[in-house]
């Protein structure tokens, strides 16, 4: 079985970025090497929980807004990550059931939950495939992505929480570029990133524990993150704080410790359509 593989291939004596932020989302996908680094950077980074919460509900609206408002039916979500319901494909298919989504991570404990991803409605299609984001080229040609999506109409790029993985030695807007050049007029891209832009000290002291992990970790001010959506039409608000971008009523009330705030999320977010 391709899971029980996936499974022997797992690495638990480092932490691992996926599993870590399992833990701040409060779930049970991690081992406890993943679970003694992410409280080292709770230590440090006080407000990690309400920004893995934040990047998710931006996750959510950005689906949302992009199959309600622009005919988008196609996902290709890279860097997925561990399962949290509601995942992608269950926000687009409860707006548009025929929604078409192909997930993508190198992580193989992803790979070991993967039929989570894979409950899709009778009318839509979803598909894990294995790769690296900084391969786009195997990406791109899997036997998954040819399957589900029709890049003769539009795709929505999801890149959450994943572009901080990217150094620059690795070339992340090269990447960003070679993806979004197979994409049709009327597909977008959709971002979310951390930034030190709020507190300085603070992420200097998290990126150093993310390296020691083995996870090199870039973040990017606001200017580097808007370069993504160079040649795009950013949707209204532009690059904005995660919390910020097109928030819903507020449904239920937060404790101070855990209502956003700028600096607790530390997320910019956007959305931009190809012309």
């Amino acid at each position: 079985m391709t899971n029980a593989h996936a499974a022997r291939d797992i690495d638990t004596s480092k932490p691992h970025s996926a599993r870590m932020y399992d833990y701040y989302l409060g779930g049970k996908d991690h081992f406890e090497v993943d679970k003694q680094a992410a409280e080292a950077v709770s230590n440090v980074f006080t407000g990690v929980f309400v920004a893995a919460r934040e990047n998710r509900g931006f996750m959510h609206r950005a689906t949302r807004v992009l199959a309600r408002e622009h005919g988008i039916r196609q996902w290709l979500d890279i860097g997925t990550g561990i399962p949290t319901e509601p995942n992608l494909h269950q926000v687009a298919q409860s707006v548009v059931p025929e929604a078409r989504v192909v997930y993508a991570d190198n992580d193989p404990l992803v790979l070991k939950y993967a039929e989570r991803l894979m409950r899709s409605t009778r009318q839509g299609r979803t598909a894990y495939v294995q790769a690296d984001v900084n391969d786009p080229e195997t990406l791109l040609n899997s036997p998954e992505v040819a399957e589900i999506l029709d890049f003769d109409k539009p795709i929505a790029l999801s890149l959450n929480a994943l572009l901080h993985f990217v150094t620059d030695e690795q070339d992340p807007y090269g990447i960003v570029d070679r993806l979004l050049s197979v994409l049709p007029s009327g597909s977008a891209l959709a971002i979310s990133h951390v930034t030190p832009d709020f507190a300085p000290e603070i992420w200097e002291k998290v990126t150093a524990i993310y390296d020691e992990a083995g996870t090199p970790v870039k973040v990017r001010t606001k200017e580097e993150v808007a370069r993504f959506f160079t040649g795009l039409d950013l949707l209204d608000p532009g690059v904005s704080v995660g919390w910020r971008w097109r928030p819903d009523p507020v449904t239920e009330e937060w404790s101070e410790d855990e209502a956003p705030t700028d600096a607790k999320v530390s997320l910019w977010t956007g959305v931009g359509i190809k012309p």
